[in-house]
């Protein structure tokens, strides 16, 4: 961002915002708002408790299980979308059906098929992240340079060998593209399976403190969400950036 004649780095607006908000919290406008001071009091107050690091354990082992089957289920299923029409075809409409619906409809059926438990947490956190994976695989797929898998055929190259040396590889920009936006919708699912299917990790503790009217500790679970989802994203998004000037180079 240019600001008259000078380049400001891109955080500069989160430093505003957030001086608008200590302005707004100290004004006492409303109490559903606290200050950031007092949101960052509550922090300090919680972080090192039992109850936050236990809540923050849930939540991580629920978040990283569910994006690793989203992954691991997502990827080699787009790659054969992209390669294969027959398999693109049956698999095409799903996909779109269940990327635009609203997956939170789904999670009372999650409940009476898997239970309240972690499993429903972790299946739902995989749906919501699962599908934009696919669907990211299949397109960097399909601007693959034909040539490549031309060659490859030309050198007797298996299918499985092409599959792991070029389908993958080449469409790595997209497939990570796909992975960065997959781990936002999972934060959104691993929460909303916290809060409706099991009340457990920081579905917990929002249910605590908002139902005590603790308004500071609830913002910080909040802060502490966000900024966790802002950083991986932006590591993520650093990667990508990485491997699509390897991609185009190749």
């Amino acid at each position: 961002m240019i600001l008259f004649g000078y380049r400001i780095p891109n955080f500069f607006s989160l430093i505003i915002w957030g001086c608008l908000w200590e302005l707004v919290g100290q004004s006492k406008i409303t109490y559903f708002v606290p200050s950031l001071s007092e949101i960052l009091k509550a922090f300090l107050e919680i972080y090192n408790t039992e109850v936050f690091l236990k809540a923050l354990l849930e939540t991580a082992y629920a978040l990283v299980s569910g994006l690793f089957f989203a992954i691991f289920i997502g990827i080699p299923l787009g790659v054969l979308m992209g390669k294969n029409r027959i398999i693109d075809e049956c698999l095409l409409p799903w996909v779109n059906i269940f990327l635009s619906a609203p997956l939170t409809a789904l999670v009372p059926v999650l409940m009476v098929l898997f239970g309240f438990g972690l499993k429903s947490i972790i299946i739902t956190t995989t749906l919501f992240a699962i599908w934009i994976i696919m669907l990211n695989a299949r397109a960097g797929v399909l601007q693959i340079n034909r040539s490549l898998v031309e060659m490859a055929n030309s050198y007797g190259a298996k299918s499985i060998d092409a599959f792991f040396k070029i389908y993958i590889w080449a469409a790595l920009p997209e497939i990570l593209s796909g992975v960065r936006i997959g781990f936002i919708r999972a934060v959104k699912g691993v929460i909303i399976g916290q809060l409706l299917i099991s009340i457990v990790g920081f579905g917990e503790l929002f249910e605590i403190y908002s139902s005590n009217f603790l308004m500071a500790h609830f913002w910080s679970i909040i802060f502490v969400l966000f900024t966790a989802a802002f950083i991986l994203a932006e590591i993520l998004s650093w990667l990508e950036r990485k491997f699509s000037y390897y991609a185009s180079k190749r």
